[in-house]
């Protein structure tokens, strides 16, 4: 096998063998990781959905705790000193206990008041001084919050020892046991910060109950998910798991603490395998759930990927092998013939050359051809149209001397006889409704190139050129007369114009610039015709336009910017109220107004620039990156290269306003609680004032009846009735808390007529004020 086979078949395999090789370990390399991100995604997702179910559990279970708090018979109940002979009303609270059953399995419930002495739970009523739980209420009733849920771990005697009462840890036990319930505790009444309140609501939920709620769905490689509190402590996990996730719930507590946002994934060793920790930190409660994922049931599926991977890759060089083979051996056979021909020349140099190679032999014959000088002569013709635009071009940079011209325009057979030139600029308008892509926008300017130089005679111009996204021709005309040179200039850009249109289905436009008669004007000239193309803009694409009929729109004064400023404020508000067709009207009308002042012509490029930068503050005022909008478009430069009305009209309504309109639909929605969070804080604050609905809306910046229905949907009441009830439940502390007359109170509460706020609170509480005091004074 001669020697040049073999190194072809050993190319071509290698050829073949190298991108299968490479491409097989990127795929994958790419699936894998892929794969796990996927896989971590979606377990994150998982975990965002356990927490979604303990929290709404947790959430239902406060909000019934504070409608028995706030309950009839419940505050009818502390106000009085209940024995064992009162067994119908003791009864009335145990059926109250018990029904927050529908909300919830409740383990055990207990209704304490720690100023008359006596605790109701799910079976009987006892004194709270004989009650075995004791400590652990009164360490409830010292907490600084009104409503919060206790993770501790409290033993429960049957004797009546204070000391037995405290909670348990792993200091005095020398272990950590399994905690059996969760406590919800409520103070009565609900006042922020207090610890000494009346009363106690304490709801224990069994921890079995989260357990299951955290038991592992169907995600891959789930092994275990639990919960940490605010201290650190896995509190529903049994000491065998807290003894192995020990050193994972350290490293958990420590990024929860120190980074934000609070969620995020870690890798850890778990019984000498490696895990990957996925946790999400909660805002409500403090707590920390966590998902162990282990890694090597995730990435099982990436070991299928790598057998189907070698297995394709080596398929692939299978053929490769094959078709390398037979193709060497055809392309080779055309070396062989001309071996074979070159043989019949008895050289000795090409004779000794094939000893060592085949190609060897064929240069040293053909080294030995003379070349003609025809030959040569071609060869410098089909450079010299190069030359002849390089000429050009540095024509139109300013670069060639009215002298140097003579001597080049002899050697390159340009045009002499002449006594005006024009320059002829051409740009593509627009290839959004064509069959081309904008990557073809150079190549179908070199297909014009080309047209041009075949359409016009040598004679008649000289070399046409590409310069940027135009492509520019300088005429030659053998007239003096202005129409005459006028008229010959439209002639020569109508051709082009109808022949790429014909040729390419191309709409184009043409600046043409005054005649001039000296080469070293041609650079003035060429910034003529492409200030003449600006026409676009107001008359529109495909047309042809010379400067001189342009050229008095420069001495135009800028006009007054204010109506301006007006349409941009009602875009800007008709985007915020996420209206897309009213805010397109209103920028095509702005875009008239721009596009139609001569006063504006040389600078619209910065108003709408101007319009895109308070557009976008939009979506910095959401919180959300501009990148999201322009998905990493240099908005600014392509902004720029807009030449046309249609452009413009369409990047604005694609490019920003769908976008901005889906982002600001979407952060509607997330926005209801945080207004009516907003709302309740402010009824807080001014319950004592003239708060209405509509003042709420103007210091929020929204319509009341918008408000109106978000607050209903969220609170589920309305907000006259929201701002009554805390008004009464205020009056009723500060009937218990102060010697106010009843009169002050009402009239502190904007009660103008005292009835009606007596009325009020008869209908709130079942008594009136005054009865509710004298209760209070017993």
């Amino acid at each position: 096998m001669s020697k040049f086979l073999v190194r072809l078949l050993s190319f071509s395999l290698l050829l073949g063998a190298l991108p299968t090789v490479f491409i097989g370990l990127v795929s994958y390399y790419l699936l894998s990781q892929d794969m796990e991100k996927k896989v971590n995604e979606g377990n994150m997702q998982l975990l965002l959905q356990t927490q979604m179910r303990v929290e709404q559990t947790l959430k239902s279970l406060e909000m019934s705790a504070t409608q028995l708090a706030n309950s009839w018979l419940v505050q009818t109940a502390m106000n009085g000193s209940l024995t064992g002979e009162d067994f119908i009303q003791v009864r009335e609270l145990t059926a109250e206990l018990t029904n927050l059953q529908s909300t919830s399995v409740i383990k055990q419930a207990y209704l304490v008041n720690l100023e008359k002495n006596w605790v109701v739970n799910l079976g009987v009523m006892k004194k709270l001084s004989e009650y075995g739980n004791k400590s652990e209420f009164l360490n409830y009733a010292a907490h600084p919050a009104s409503m919060f849920w206790s993770t501790q771990k409290w033993a429960h005697p049957s004797s009546e020892s204070s000391d037995e009462d405290a909670p348990v840890n792993r200091s005095k036990t020398g272990q950590d046991p399994t905690l059996d319930t969760v406590s919800l505790v409520e103070k009565i009444p609900l006042l922020p910060r207090t610890s000494t309140p009346r009363g106690l609501i304490i709801i224990q939920v069994a921890a079995a109950d989260l357990q299951s709620i955290l038991m592992p769905n169907s995600s891959a490689g789930s092994t275990d998910n639990y919960i940490l509190d605010s201290s650190g402590q896995a509190f529903v996990s049994s000491p065998d798991q807290k003894a192995a996730y020990e050193e994972i719930n350290r490293n958990v507590l420590g990024q929860v603490r120190g980074t934000s946002p609070k969620q995020g994934f870690l890798n850890a060793t778990l019984n000498g395998k490696e895990v990957a920790v996925l946790y999400r930190a909660s805002g409500y409660n403090g707590w920390t759930y966590v998902s162990v994922v282990s890694i090597a049931e995730i990435t099982k599926d990436t070991k299928k990927i790598a057998v189907l991977t070698v297995a394709a890759c080596a398929f692939i060089f299978i053929i490769v092998l094959i078709i390398g083979y037979f193709g060497s051996r055809r392309m080779y056979s055309p070396i062989r013939g001309l071996l074979e021909l070159t043989q019949k020349i008895e050289l000795e140099y090409a004779y000794e050359g094939a000893k060592r190679d085949e190609l060897e032999y064929i240069k040293g014959s053909i080294e030995t051809l003379a070349v003609s000088r025809s030959r040569l002569e071609e060869q410098m013709q089909g450079q010299s149209g190069h030359l002849k635009e390089f000429f050009v071009l540095k024509l139109f940079t300013g670069q060639i001397s009215d002298g140097d011209f003579l001597y080049r325009s002899r050697l390159y057979g340009f045009p002499t006889e002449w006594k005006r030139l024009g320059v002829l600029t051409l740009q593509i308008d627009n290839l959004q409704d064509t069959r081309y892509q904008e990557q073809d926008r150079e190549l179908l300017l070199f297909a014009i190139n080309n047209i041009v130089g075949e359409l016009l005679p040598a004679g008649r111009r000289f070399s046409p050129i590409l310069l940027g996204t135009s492509q520019v021709t300088l005429l030659a005309a053998a007239t003096d007369d202005p129409e005459q040179l006028k008229t010959y200039m439209y002639q020569a850009a109508e051709l082009i114009k109808i022949k790429v249109e014909q040729y390419l289905q191309l709409q184009v436009s043409v600046g043409i610039s005054r005649a001039f008669s000296q080469l070293s004007e041609t650079v003035k000239a060429y910034g003529e015709s492409i200030a003449a193309l600006k026409c676009r803009i107001s008359l529109g694409p495909d047309i042809i336009a010379h400067y001189e009929d342009i050229e008095h729109n420069e001495e135009v004064e800028s006009a007054v910017y204010s109506h301006l400023k007006l349409m941009e404020d009602q875009l800007i508000q008709a985007l915020k109220e996420i209206k897309l067709e009213k805010a397109v009207d209103i920028f095509n009308q702005y875009l008239s107004s721009v596009l139609n002042n001569e006063g504006y012509m040389s600078e619209h490029h910065i108003l709408l620039v101007q319009l895109m930068s308070r557009i976008l503050h939009i979506v910095q005022d959401q919180g959300v990156s501009v990148r999201r909008i322009l998905d990493g478009e240099s908005a600014v430069e392509r902004l720029l290269k807009l030449q046309t009305r249609e452009e413009i009209a369409l990047w604005f309504q694609s490019r920003l306003f769908a976008p901005i309109i889906t982002l600001l639909s979407e952060k509607a929605d997330s926005q209801y609680v945080n207004i009516a969070d907003r709302i309740v804080k402010m009824i807080h604050d001014l319950y004592d004032g003239e708060i209405t609905l509509e003042s709420c809306a103007a210091a929020l910046h929204f319509h009341p009846v918008y408000l109106s229905r978000v607050f209903k949907k969220e609170m589920g009441v309305s907000f006259s009735d929201y701002l009554s009830e805390y008004r009464m439940n205020m009056a009723r502390v500060m009937l218990e808390t102060t010697t106010m007359k009843i009169s002050e109170i009402g009239e502190k509460l904007q009660y103008k007529n005292i009835s009606a706020f007596i009325r009020t609170f008869r209908k709130t509480f079942g008594t009136t004020p005054g009865q509710y005091r004298e209760l209070l004074d017993k």
